[in-house]
């Protein structure tokens, strides 16, 4: 794997393998070119049979899952829109599986040259820092995927199965409940995987811009025509590098086009079912499970915020590199270098052209904007399942009124 070779993808491979242990992607062994032909053949095999064999458990489950909506159903006399969100969120799961696996051998090769451009983007980018002495002071790349992707891996193993699984829990056999609460773990880790993608392009824009901002210190001091040209010159190399992480944010966004579409989709039409639910049950005393589904709700959303923050961040990093550019073109030797003017406004041009956009597919852009976007269209379907359930709360109350004047 080209890992061997980049420091980032060595930091990032055990995340990488927690992923492929769930089926989520292809384990980095597959991409490690040390190996012969006939071994990738024999790991290539062996993964395919592996993730097989999930596709099969998850259809299972989603059959047996049905089947236990269904009792629920029975026992609360809900088969109204209940049912059709409930087996649709099931099918939803299967798709997000089939398409899983799908996109694993469809986009192999685009995957490998992911981890190719990664590679190839951070040697050159040391390269390009070795003419300079400063060093940067943010901490360490290893340091921040441990609080950012290894934290939240950690909480979601540990909250997200019993609290999503709340309602069918008691309709479950104990091997099915938990192959169902594997599977929504599952589901869940595309988040962070996701996010393990982001932060590599963030890491690599941060390096940039720290570029960026030495040859700015050196130039508001450096006075040798010779230096000053050797600078051009590594501001055109780092011109050139940010328009290669522009296509590196467009091959990730090819690669988890179906993945993230689907799991938006999912977590928002589950946030809504676990709220239907929290509604049929509302006037039931003896229901514990109502602050539960709140939890429930609160990790779904948080897991598309974070990956929604991430992807903002990124951008906001992207984006502050214009700043840098501005600020070097009103140095005073600027005006003196035609050479120099004229590499700082094709880097500005290109920066206005080149827009970083994390998106499903051109469906929809993933940042907070949009993930606020989502949450006031939650709120607005929840207000129609409200009124849904207005009339069945009067006929409670007033079945309950009956029965006390009987009494």
């Amino acid at each position: 794997m080209e890992a061997n070779r980049s420091r980032l993808l060595t930091t990032g491979r055990p995340y990488l393998q927690v992923f492929s242990v769930f089926g989520l992607t292809p384990p980095p062994i597959l991409f490690d070119k040390t190996l012969d032909k006939r071994q990738q053949r024999y790991f290539k095999a062996a993964y395919i049979c592996f993730a097989f064999t999930i596709l099969l458990v998850v259809i299972y489950e989603c059959y047996v899952n049905i089947m236990a909506l269904q009792l629920h159903l029975y026992q609360f006399h809900v088969e109204d829109f209940s049912n059709v969100m409930g087996r649709t969120a099931k099918i939803i799961v299967v798709a997000m599986i089939i398409c899983n696996q799908l996109n694993m051998v469809v986009n192999f090769r685009r995957l490998g040259e992911i981890y190719e451009d990664i590679a190839d983007l951070e040697a050159e980018i040391e390269d390009i820092s070795r003419c300079f002495n400063g060093k940067r002071h943010w901490c360490t790349f290893r340091l921040r995927l441990a609080v950012s992707i290894g934290l939240w891996i950690a909480f979601l193993v540990k909250l997200a199965p019993p609290l999503i699984l709340i309602g069918l829990g008691p309709f479950l056999h104990w091997a099915n409940k938990f192959l169902t609460e594997v599977i929504l773990l599952m589901l869940q880790l595309k988040g962070p995987e996701y996010c393990l993608f982001v932060l590599l392009v963030y890491e690599l824009i941060l390096r940039v811009r720290h570029i960026l901002e030495e040859i700015q210190v050196e130039l508001e001091i450096c006075h040798s025509s010779e230096r000053i040209q050797e600078l051009c010159v590594t501001l055109k190399r780092n011109q050139l590098l940010l328009g290669q992480i522009w296509r590196l944010v467009g091959e990730i966004g090819i690669y988890f086009t179906l993945s993230m579409t689907l799991l938006f989709l999912y977590n928002g039409l589950t946030i809504l079912h676990i709220i239907n639910w929290m509604l049929i049950k509302y006037a039931n005393p003896n229901d514990c499970c109502q602050y539960m589904r709140v939890g429930a709700s609160l990790l779904l959303a948080i897991n598309l915020l974070l990956v929604s923050y991430y992807c903002e961040s990124c951008l906001k990093a992207y984006l502050s590199i214009t700043y840098i550019l501005h600020q070097i073109a009103k140095l005073p030797v600027v005006e003196q270098l035609p050479m120099l003017q004229r590499g700082l406004r094709e880097y500005s041009l290109q920066m206005q052209h080149l827009k970083l956009l994390f998106t499903c597919g051109g469906l929809f852009d993933i940042n907070l904007k949009n993930f606020g976007g989502m949450v006031v269209t939650i709120f607005g379907y929840i207000i129609i399942l409200i009124q849904f359930k207005i009339q069945g709360f009067a006929q409670l109350k007033y079945t309950d009124n009956i029965s006390h004047i009987v009494e």
